[in-house]
């Protein structure tokens, strides 16, 4: 990618500051210490069984299909969750979780039937064509919040963000370790991230079940700008 040239960079945040009525700030900021910190408090005592169970209730309330399954059986659940959807042509990551849950094996051996495209950051504009006719787009969920029912997606150039955002149905594939309480712990996650040096992802998505919109005549409408069903997939024992 081309690198940009920046004009007026200076004169602009000089602008910036003498509007806010203080000197102009060069060095870095340094994060304050809170005394006191009520979201950390929320769902602190729950164990991560207790965590699963709020986020099952809330997929309920976001629309979203919640399975439950373990590591061995996946393969199984995620060929109903397929069958289900009708899935002729599914899109998926380049993501080596998918090698280690016996992922790529089995698509290799369902695509007699069925058309199944992994993502590949070399094929350009191809990606894209196939995630907009695709009838699923699967991915693994890297954190997960238990109080809104949202999977959260660090996309990388094997990890593209229209596999969740342009088929007509989103799986998502939830290890159980990737459960957090809320999005306090997730923004934890991600500062310790930004701390290591190119570690930071190129996105981030939050997902929270199928696309929906109530901000049309408070009329809630599914599917307005993404997938019209979703499914989470728990792996219990991950």
């Amino acid at each position: 990618m081309n690198q940009g040239t920046i004009h007026n960079q200076e004169k602009f945040l000089n602008q910036i500051a003498a509007s806010l009525g203080r000197e102009r700030k060069s060095k870095d900021v340094i994060r304050p210490k809170w005394k006191t910190e009520p979201q950390r408090k929320v769902f602190s005592d729950e164990s991560t069984d207790q965590l699963v169970k709020r986020l099952e209730e809330q997929c309920t309330r976001i629309h979203t299909t919640f399975e439950r399954t373990t590591k061995n059986k996946l393969t199984e659940v995620l060929m109903k969750v397929i069958e289900r959807y009708e899935g002729e042509k599914i899109i998926y990551w380049d993501d080596d979780r998918f090698n280690q849950f016996g992922l790529n094996t089995a698509f290799h051996e369902w695509g007699k039937d069925r058309e199944f495209f992994k993502w590949d950051h070399t094929k350009g504009k191809e990606n894209i064509h196939f995630a907009e006719q695709a009838d699923i787009g699967i991915t693994f969920s890297d954190i997960t919040l238990a109080e809104s029912g949202t999977v959260v997606l660090l996309n990388n150039e094997g990890k593209g963000r229209s596999v969740s955002l342009l088929p007509t149905s989103y799986v998502a594939l939830i290890p159980k370790s990737t459960v957090v309480a809320r999005m306090t712990q997730a923004t934890d996650e991600l500062h310790k991230l930004a701390q290591k040096e190119g570690a930071f992802p190129t996105c981030v998505n939050f997902i929270s079940g199928p696309s929906n919109s109530a901000d049309i005549e408070m009329n809630l409408v599914v599917g307005v700008h993404g997938p019209i069903r979703a499914t989470y997939i728990l792996l219990e024992d991950c």
